[in-house]
């Protein structure tokens, strides 16, 4: 990894990528027949190797690919001039440099984020030119110093510098590459003008991406955009649940569906109408006690298979912090524990994929016999 990581780092600490071969990349297409290839468990790099780098650069994704990862995961917001980029949030504050820019300072203010109010800086109001002069900084840097190292190293990067990334790299590693896109707070954006689907759609339309077999996954956590979606698009798509409250766009509406519903088998036969699966909690498959240990696995998994629907938990993460109290190596939060035992109790639970940071962790793991 060291080697692998100062070659990354030499390469990309000028903050960005540049893509002369873009021309001969490979087709998104390139599978078996055009079927995407999708080993079991699917291994999607959660906002890039974010384990290793700040998330949602391209910087990360690169990484994540050269580790072997089959999908990395973008998380898509929108500018105030309407292009589709990659934050965890709208809000900038927390994942760039945006306080250390004195021009931007009247732009920060308060506004509510599916039903929270947020006070910050909000892509909806820079222009992608803007926001290109901003630089990402690690997102929770007391767990991952490593990773803060790497602040100010790495541009904000659009959905379409994303996709060059993974055409480039495709034609380079001579394998298929997925693109796993989960629409953000699409009410909000819907709200202020800037909806994301249709402009997602058109991006991946105009890349190749534009069929059930395309090696892509469209995700969110509302119901009504992924509904829409599936009216508009044969793309895969998948619908994100937690373990309490509600899809804010329900909240919305007034409806009273939530998503210990959405979990119930008449629940997930009538997701099964519209997506091709789901992405749980994974504490709604392994539940922890009081204590934070792991019990016993619930029947999700299972209900979800008898809809027909494919389960791709979120997220497993290598850290103490994140682990179950019983697998933590010490008290220590930013140490990693035993992840190896955690992966495994999930993956005898027959998960068809999951969602983790640190990608080559799992990717080892499933190389086992």
């Amino acid at each position: 990894m060291p080697k692998l990581m100062d070659k990354l780092i030499h390469s990309l600490l000028i903050g960005g990528l540049s893509f002369p071969l873009l021309a001969c990349a490979a087709s998104p297409n390139s599978g078996h027949h055009g079927q995407p290839s999708e080993p079991k468990p699917l291994i999607i790099a959660h906002r890039g190797a974010s384990g290793y780098v700040p998330e949602h650069t391209l910087a990360a994704y690169s990484l994540a690919i050269l580790q072997g990862a089959d999908y990395i995961e973008p998380d898509v917001v929108s500018s105030k001039d309407g292009v589709l980029l990659a934050r965890h949030d709208n809000e900038l504050g927390l994942t760039t440099d945006v306080a250390q820019h004195p021009e931007f300072a009247n732009r920060r203010r308060s506004q509510n984020i599916d039903g929270v109010t947020l006070d910050g800086w909000f892509t909806e109001d820079f222009t992608l030119a803007e926001l290109k002069t901003l630089r990402a900084i690690e997102r929770i840097p007391a767990i991952r110093p490593g990773n803060a190292r790497l602040d100010g190293a790495f541009k904000i990067a659009t959905l379409q510098e994303i996709i060059d990334l993974v055409k480039a790299l495709q034609n380079s590693e001579q394998r298929q590459i997925g693109l796993y896109i989960e629409t953000k707070h699409p009410s909000h954006f819907q709200s202020i003008g800037l909806p994301l689907e249709g402009r997602l759609l058109s991006i991946l339309r105009k890349n190749g991406y534009d069929s059930r077999k395309a090696p892509v996954y469209i995700q969110s956590f509302e119901v009504d955009n992924l509904k829409a979606l599936s009216q508009r698009t044969s793309i895969r798509l998948i619908q994100l649940m937690s373990g309490e409250g509600q899809p804010y766009d329900q909240t919305l509406a007034g409806s009273r569906l939530t998503f210990a519903q959405m979990s119930t088998p008449a629940g997930l036969k009538a997701i099964a109408r519209y997506a091709a699966g789901i992405g749980p909690d994974k504490n709604q498959i392994i539940p922890r006690d009081a204590n934070g240990n792991l019990t016993q696995p619930t029947r999700l998994v299972a209900d979800a298979h008898a809809a027909g629907l494919k389960v791709h938990p979120y997220t497993f993460r290598a850290e103490n912090n994140f682990l179950p109290s019983d697998l933590r190596s010490s008290n220590e939060p930013a140490e990693r524990g035993d992840i190896n035992a955690e992966l495994k109790r999930f993956l005898a639970t027959g998960i068809d994929g999951l969602f983790i940071d640190q990608a080559d962790i799992a990717l080892k793991l499933r190389q086992q016999p």
